[in-house]
């Protein structure tokens, strides 16, 4: 198989969150560190690491260019946000959110990047109208599949619906693999228990979840229990977490530009506690994905309470993980 036929490997600098804004880490010591663990798919949130963002500098691409450079990284994905609240008494209008698309599609190309993950909720409409300039840059336009959507939600299949319209071949999705939760991630739950559920609270809703029984009910289930305000707002976390057909990636393999491989806990044997990896991703691999699959690390703001955060260890757990998926050498 050649590479060009083969899910590559790749990380959004998300996952470094914890150490970058600490300043423990700056983005040339992340590009420097993922380059020494053979990682060199480069995904980017430009509003959390591009200074002034959007209005980027030449200075910035200069030295992003040398950085890949220098590291031998390949950019993939830039992260937007389309910020429509951003204007005192007024959302943005239609036009005005086109034209952010728009700018966002210039940083994007500016960067090297081949692929924007657009927020979700983006109006289809907008998508459908900046299609063309899209394309005019050689940038295609992902929306984020992220829980509790999934492949069958109105709003996705919404957007299908424009897709299919306008049959445009930068119109497409990026898969979140926070979809595919199928244990309620226990650095989570934990992270309750360390600020003042109780165990059997915090059991029942675990209990809820993983069996998908009472989900809905939850709440009351708490209630009952003498659950404090607190504790029965928590409860409705779960209700945000979806176990998703993987099945149904095969549907729509042909609008799948990129994979965000969202991560809470990769344990010591490189298997996610919480996301059957061994399981959906040989269904991407099935269904001709040839992008980039790209770790997204959120455990690290659910431990940084009691535990140092090693992002740099999570990730290269997950890559471990992906190689031997992926079948590499």
């Amino acid at each position: 198989m050649s590479d060009s036929n083969k899910i590559k490997r790749g990380v959004s600098l998300y996952s470094f969150q914890e150490e970058y804004f600490l300043r423990k880490m700056t983005l040339e010591d992340i590009l420097a560190a993922l380059a020494d663990m053979g990682i060199h798919g480069i995904e980017i949130i430009g509003d959390q690491m591009i200074p002034g963002y959007p209005d980027v500098t030449p200075a910035f691409y200069d030295n992003w260019h040398k950085w890949l450079a220098k590291y031998n990284h390949t950019p993939v994905c830039l992260d937007m946000f389309l910020d429509w609240n951003k204007f005192d008494g007024r959302v943005m209008t239609f036009d005005e959110k086109v034209e952010s698309v728009k700018s966002d599609i210039r940083v994007a190309h500016e960067l090297g990047c081949t692929v924007i993950r657009v927020i979700s909720k983006t109006e289809p409409e907008v998508l459908a109208a900046s299609a063309e300039y899209a394309e005019k840059h050689n940038v295609r336009l992902g929306v984020e599949i992220h829980s509790p959507m999934h492949f069958d939600h109105p709003y996705i299949q919404s957007l299908i619906d424009i897709y299919e319209k306008t049959k445009s071949p930068y119109l497409g999705f990026v898969p979140d693999m926070g979809i595919f939760v199928r244990r309620f991630p226990r650095v989570i739950w934990e992270r309750w228990v360390r600020d003042g559920m109780r165990p059997e609270i915090a059991a029942e809703i675990v209990k809820a979840y993983d069996t998908h029984t009472g989900v809905a009910e939850i709440a009351e289930t708490v209630k009952a229990m003498g659950g404090t305000a607190r504790e029965i707002g928590a409860s409705h976390t779960i209700q945000h977490f979806v176990d998703a057909n993987p099945k149904r990636i095969l549907d729509y393999s042909k609008y799948l530009f990129h994979i965000h491989a969202k991560f809470y806990e990769m344990l010591p044997n490189y298997r996610e506690y919480s996301i059957p990896y061994e399981e959906v991703v040989p269904i991407f691999d099935q269904a001709g994905f040839n992008g980039y699959i790209s770790s997204e690390y959120e455990g690290n703001r659910h431990i940084q309470d009691a535990f140092e955060v090693d992002s740099r260890e999570q990730v290269r757990r997950q890559h471990e993980m992906f190689k031997e998926l992926l079948h590499e050498a």
